[in-house]
């Protein structure tokens, strides 16, 4: 697959809700998976291979008491990147009700993802 078509596949999943799927049919086994510095600790940190991204995606999944709402962007493609912006409303154990957004960005290399980075912010912006 080019670049276009995983990244349209990969929406189409998250809009759906289907992130293991997402991650089963389009990512490298050795892909990588990086959060922002000072991330907070139920973001799972950097880890490599897919076998540690599902983990990682199992231990997000855990934290969470239910999910309000997941929007996600079209995608926006330039050569083998891609980048979309995701919302995730939900209600964390021992946290409460959270709405966050984050730009998602990734590495397409023989029709597979394999490389993702997260941007969000760490601490609440200022006012």
């Amino acid at each position: 697959m080019k670049t276009e078509q995983v990244a349209a596949r990969l929406v189409e999943l998250c809009r759906a809700g289907k992130f293991e799927e997402a991650q089963s049919e389009l990512y490298a086994d050795d892909a990588v998976s990086l959060e922002p510095e000072g991330s907070p600790q139920g973001a799972g940190g950097n880890v490599k291979g897919l076998a540690a991204i599902r983990a990682k995606s199992h231990q997000f999944h855990d934290s969470v008491e239910a999910f309000h709402g997941v929007t996600c962007t079209d995608p926006v493609v330039a050569g083998g990147w891609f980048s979309i912006v995701m919302g995730v409303d939900a209600t964390y154990k021992g946290a409460g009700r959270i709405a966050m957004s984050e730009i998602c960005v990734y590495q397409v290399r023989d029709g597979k993802i394999v490389h993702e980075q997260f941007f969000y912010d760490v601490e609440a912006p200022a006012a």
